[in-house]
């Protein structure tokens, strides 16, 4: 199956009917998403589509609200306290007296994904549309943060989809992958909850993501390879299936 017309966009460009709202609350997988029950594609072509018997993981409930960021800050800002203390210095020093807070607030934003659920962000922006040609937005920052040493992964993100009679605001393609960026993360699972959420949502007749990151457990410690990047990439549907539309889009990504 081959896909003559494309709708194509860069991560800054804005085709999004509604407005985002303010605070935005959203949930957290638990590490492994919920998928859809899928066949064997040779048995069942459509059966990468989910059935109204599945759970949608996308609506599930966020772990973490403001709340408790408000009632955790103080023992953050202690745990980070006995860490100076640990790597030999003094926290009472000036430079330093700020300095917990200041890390327990930052971390707090590194992972709001935690307190945030998909389901409120794509509310109100999934609209009707005839529409079934590749619709592709690349190039969109990520910035993550490593679970294994609690260090930076960051890079970028590419989203394409082939549209089933519904489409999705442009900005919320970028607004799912901030969600589930900003939580401790390893990157093959971070791609696999872009690509799901978006086929739970959409029902689309397919969906590729690519996440090309640099990760700084690998340039700062370890084996310390300044130009290295790890790419990942999940196919669901017929990106998975037919392997002209998954060229294609491949190929779009790269141009």
């Amino acid at each position: 199956m081959e896909h003559s017309k494309k709708t194509m966009y860069g991560s800054g460009d804005r085709r999004d009917a509604s407005a985002d709202g303010g605070a935005v609350l959203n949930g957290h997988f638990d590490g492994m998403v919920k998928r859809p029950a899928v066949a064997s594609p040779a048995a069942e072509p459509g059966a990468h589509r989910a059935t109204s018997s599945v759970m949608e993981s996308w609506k599930e409930e966020r772990t973490r609200s403001l709340e408790d960021n408000e009632m955790s800050l103080p023992s953050l800002a202690a745990a980070y306290t006995t860490i100076l203390r640990g790597l030999g210095e003094d926290p009472q020093r000036q430079g330093l007296l700020k300095t917990p807070w200041r890390a327990a607030t930052a971390m707090q934003f590194f992972t709001k994904g935690y307190q945030e659920k998909i389901i409120d962000v794509l509310n109100d922006a999934i609209f009707d549309e005839d529409h079934d040609e590749m619709v592709i937005v690349k190039d969109i920052d990520m910035f993550s943060m490593c679970e294994h040493h609690l260090v930076p992964i960051f890079g970028r993100v590419h989203i394409g989809y082939l549209p089933n009679k519904r489409v999705l605001g442009l900005s919320k393609l970028a607004r799912i992958v901030e969600i589930y960026s900003r939580r401790l993360q390893v990157q093959e699972r971070l791609t696999k909850q872009i690509a799901v959420a978006i086929t739970e949502a959409l029902q689309p007749t397919g969906v590729g993501v690519v996440v090309e990151a640099t990760h700084m457990c690998m340039v700062m410690r370890g084996v310390q390879k300044m130009n290295s990047k790890t790419v990942t990439s999940t196919m669901l549907g017929v990106f998975r299936e037919d392997p002209k539309t998954r060229d294609e889009f491949l190929t779009l990504i790269r141009s």
